[in-house]
């Protein structure tokens, strides 16, 4: 089915969350490890913007439908950023999202595919590089619609349970564009599978490496997937759905880097 652009930006709105009454975690705190996942979620959707305006000098910003659907796409992840400030504030943990921002401004797109550019294979161009960007923002909004999921399952906290559960429900339509996009991409372009392919291999880490520590990345990935090889092996599946990447285990093979059992 193909992704309506103009009916995903005009349903768009700001994450609801004012019916959930965040003042309970002021007598039931989340546990250190939740708190400390949360605080890394809110971080990566904070920084977005950053990841926005790196990509608003490639390629896809020159294409109509990626870069309506950033514009949108950049707004939604700013509100979840918000919604999970706030947990973090009723447990005294002020995120200021103009502080991540400055702490982060040097940081984007170019930094995670740097082993690309180390390689010599960063200078990407034309419809190439937007199959890329595309294929691999499955990637990324596949694994932080997981985690969501995964937390809401995890968390004995009914009222963080919704709150992930709505954001996750709003990343559900992030893939569903990134995957509408790659798949009419990637099976016009034989040379395109193949460039995806070996830099989804090479390449990809979790959403959240290279702007956070790898000791942070490995505890929220640990803490949401360790013992779930089953939901590991979803994402991949999913994964390779996709014309070209048939057989692709980018999944396991960032878990296992990291040392997750």
């Amino acid at each position: 089915m193909a992704f309506d652009l103009e009916r995903f930006t005009d349903t768009s709105e700001p994450l609801q969350w004012d019916d959930l009454d965040l003042t309970v975690f002021r007598e039931q705190p989340l546990d250190p490890q939740t708190l400390r996942t949360v605080r890394y979620m809110c971080d990566v959707e904070y920084h977005t913007t950053c990841f926005l305006r790196d990509l608003l000098v490639t390629p896809s910003h020159r294409e109509e439908e990626s870069a309506g659907f950033m514009t949108t796409w950049n707004r939604e992840e700013f509100w979840h950023g918000e919604a999970l400030a706030a947990v973090l504030a009723e447990h005294g943990i002020i995120v200021d999202y103009d502080e991540v921002k400055a702490k982060r401004l040097g940081l984007g797109w170019q930094l995670a595919l740097s082993s690309v550019k180390q390689s010599g294979l960063a200078n990407l161009v034309g419809q190439d590089f937007v199959a890329v960007h595309m294929t691999w923002g499955v990637a990324n909004e596949l694994s932080a619609t997981a985690g969501y999921r995964r937390l809401a399952e995890m968390t004995d906290s009914p009222t963080l349970a919704a709150l992930v559960t709505r954001i996750a429900q709003q990343e559900t339509r992030h893939v569903a564009f990134y995957t509408t996009q790659a798949r009419a991409r990637l099976e016009k372009s034989e040379k395109a599978r193949k460039l995806v392919r070996l830099l989804l291999s090479k390449a990809w880490r979790p959403v959240g490496s290279g702007i956070m520590e790898e000791d942070e990345v490995r505890h929220v990935f640990g803490h949401l997937f360790g013992g779930k090889q089953h939901e590991v092996d979803k994402l991949d599946q999913r994964m390779q759905r996709i014309p070209g990447l048939e057989g692709l285990t980018i999944f396991d093979q960032a878990f296992r880097r990291l040392a997750i059992a």
